[in-house]
């Protein structure tokens, strides 16, 4: 079983390559509140809406010194093109491997069309300054959900 990164726990460090190959660590955004989310796979119904509403907000999130990432196992040329053909201005990172989708735990069974697979949960961290996980969204529904993240971040910021 693996393990699963909680709410008041340290937030596992990672380095993945973003759209543009280039690295991104956690380790270099102390200090700066990072909205993690997990998503299945780019240019699909609901990851793209996730992705349009988190760039839609996204200059509110930077407003309160917040860095949205999003993960998924697709490579950086899919995230690419995901970002060119939707218009987005959130960071995507790559994790073909799947090691910080499992260290987070978010790599789980899943029913799909009358079957079992595994693949990603759907799932949204709110690492704060000081590097803790402050909230953890499961079984996220993506509309919507950018604005609950920054409901959140707006309630532990008071």
């Amino acid at each position: 079983m693996q393990k699963k990164a909680i709410k008041g726990n340290k937030a596992p460090d990672f380095c993945l390559n973003n759209e543009d190959e280039k690295n991104v660590c956690l380790k270099d955004l102390k200090g700066k509140i990072v909205v993690l989310y997990f998503y299945p796979k780019d240019d699909t119904p609901g990851c793209t809406i996730e992705a349009k509403e988190f760039t839609k907000e996204n200059p509110d999130f930077e407003g309160l010194d917040a860095v949205i990432l999003g993960v998924s196992a697709d490579d950086c040329g899919s995230h690419k093109s995901f970002i060119k053909k939707q218009n987005l201005k959130i960071t995507l990172l790559s994790d073909p491997d799947k090691k910080v989708i499992k260290a987070y735990g978010v790599w789980q069974k899943k029913q799909f069309m009358g079957r079992e697979l595994m693949g990603i949960a759907r799932t949204t961290f709110l690492i704060g300054r000081g590097g803790k996980i402050e909230y953890v969204w499961e079984k996220v529904r993506p509309e919507g959900h950018a604005k609950e993240v920054m409901a959140k971040i707006n309630e532990i910021n008071k």
